[in-house]
């Protein structure tokens, strides 16, 4: 095992909105305090019951996706918590993850082999 599941984050237009909308479907709490996220209107979180956290991350010129129309894809991205990231980082380079964004805030953006994004970040 490389990482552990940290969040799945959703890109939409209103990142406030969608995480209350998710918070009335599922329960839990919306913006819980947590040293892993600075949330605020572009950048919200939901804390399930279940241990699991949903991010909604607010995107200017967001264009739904639009089942099952590949033209418009599904929108997500993954969040991995790793004790090392160097070392996560030549794991996934040698599994044939593509490098997309280096960041010195404690984590790196990355492509899975089909071009999906995924962050692995110091946890």
């Amino acid at each position: 095992m490389i990482a552990k599941l940290q969040c799945v984050v959703l890109d939409c237009p209103d990142a406030r909105a969608l995480a209350r909308f998710y918070g009335t479907l599922l329960g839990g709490a919306v913006n819980r305090p947590d040293p892993r996220w600075a949330v605020g209107d572009d950048f919200c979180t939901l804390h399930l019951e279940s241990g699991l956290v949903l991010a909604f991350q607010r995107v200017a010129d967001h264009r739904p996706p639009q089942w099952p129309d590949a033209a418009h894809p599904q929108q997500f991205h993954l969040d991995f918590d790793v004790p090392d990231l160097d070392a996560a980082e030549k794991r996934v380079l040698d599994l044939g993850a593509t490098p997309l964004q280096a960041d010195s805030r404690g984590w790196r953006v990355y492509a899975d082999p089909a071009g999906h994004p995924f962050c692995l970040l110091r946890g």
